[in-house]
């Protein structure tokens, strides 16, 4: 067996594992790249130089304080505030919850942060309210992924280094562009099919009725708002930033420093750096120009993003988008351009991120499956509701990814290149 076809079977052999047996795909992939380093003559330096302490550093500012931000309610209240706003128009509801997602997800907290945010607080107002929950989870997921795509947010980040690996430079603009329109096309559809346009509620939230945001919120939101203008304006690094103004509201004892570390989603962290060891060996070893050969196969020019994106649905399906389908996807860019020809490189990068991040509304990934757990409590929705509402966000879920892959075969991410 060639080394290509091997490394391809670990990568296969982690995922699969991950999804299967409920382990961190990041860490069997660190133990799978010493038998594959060791296998390829591969001295475990080099094994190790695999793992990108930059991005993980940036990760880990950004993610950290975003956890305070968390733990002293302060994004919570935000948002229950702008939810206030619609007042008794109760077909404003899922229109602000999927705004306020966008927004607060590009601002910083990124995808899976934001989808923990609004998840529980988006099912409870679907349990009172009598909205959709399928509705306002498939708005949550989309909200924050189109958001979650900015320079500062992880998922933007994450898209942005891939892509300087391969040499496609000054992406942040068109990614944030393009996933911001794609996930509103998608959420628009969900809101018109699902009849968020014809809602009506006698629940409402008054802000009256919410407390005033107190001493610590109004620190860690100052806070938040110096780490954007820093980063937005004067061209700071967003991690390093983050860490300043995560030690200074630490200081202030805005939020317990012991609790907020606890909060950090290390096991994203590690799934993402774990991964990267992994890749960088398969790249290394042919493995991924060998998967942008099989791919190129089925593709012509016309189709390839529409393929892309569907492949990268599906995968997302089982596994993480970006720990896992986007380091894997992007990086065989290249070499499908090399052979095929005739599509932008950036075009099907936000596609494979965008398609992927879709894909999440499924209960089988993190988004949908907060929705079910958060759901299933606050309506007491057991048995056949329960399992009736599993098959429906799945089937959001798989009409999103073919759908945004028939709008790419279109030139959906073309738009706005």
């Amino acid at each position: 067996m060639s080394m290509e076809i091997f490394s391809l079977l670990l990568l296969l052999a982690a995922i699969a594992l991950g999804f299967l047996r409920r382990m961190n795909t990041g860490l069997l992939s660190i133990a799978f790249a010493l038998v594959l380093g060791h296998a390829a003559g591969i001295p475990d330096k080099a094994v190790i130089a695999g793992f990108n302490s930059s991005l993980f550093l940036i990760l880990l500012g950004v993610t950290y304080l975003f956890s305070i931000a968390q733990l002293n309610g302060s994004l919570a209240l935000l948002a229950e505030k702008v939810v206030a706003l619609t007042g008794r128009r109760t077909a404003l509801v899922p229109v602000v919850i999927y705004l306020f997602s966008t927004v607060l997800s590009a601002l910083g907290p990124g995808t899976v942060p934001t989808i923990a945010i609004m998840m529980v607080f988006s099912m409870t107002l679907a349990a009172e309210m009598k909205i959709s929950p399928v509705m306002l989870a498939a708005l949550v997921v989309l909200g924050s992924s189109g958001g979650g795509i900015s320079p500062l947010a992880a998922t933007g980040i994450i898209a942005k280094n891939l892509c300087e690996q391969i040499g496609i430079l000054d992406v942040e603009k068109i990614f944030l562009l393009n996933g911001v329109l794609s996930m509103t096309v998608y959420a628009a559809v969900v809101y018109i099919v699902l009849g968020g346009w014809k809602l009506r509620s006698e629940h409402t939230i008054s802000l009256a009725e919410l407390p005033a945001f107190n001493r610590n919120q109004k620190i860690t939101l100052a806070g938040i708002s110096v780490m954007v203008v820093l980063v937005m304006f004067f061209h700071f690094n967003v991690g390093l930033t983050s860490f300043f103004v995560a030690a200074v509201l630490s200081f202030l004892r805005v939020a317990d420093e012991a609790e907020a570390l606890k909060k950090v989603p290390w096991g994203t962290l590690l799934l993402i750096g774990g991964v990267s060891v992994l890749m960088n060996l398969i790249i290394k070893l042919g493995g991924i120009e060998l998967l942008a050969e099989t791919l190129a196969s089925i593709m012509t020019p016309s189709t390839s993003t529409a393929i892309m994106g569907i492949t990268a649905g599906c995968m997302s399906w089982c596994s993480s988008s970006s720990g896992v389908v986007m380091p894997t996807l992007i990086p065989a860019i290249p070499d499908l351009f090399a052979k095929l020809g005739g599509f932008n490189e950036i075009e099907m990068a936000t596609a494979v991120s965008m398609i992927s991040h879709c894909a999440g509304i499924s209960p089988l990934s993190t988004g949908g499956g907060l929705a079910l757990a958060a759901y299933s409590a606050s309506a007491k929705v057991f048995g056949n509701d329960l399992q009736k509402l599993f098959v429906q966000l799945f089937a959001v879920s798989a009409c999103g990814v073919f759908f945004l892959s028939f709008l790419a075969w279109l030139g959906l991410f073309r738009w706005l290149l």
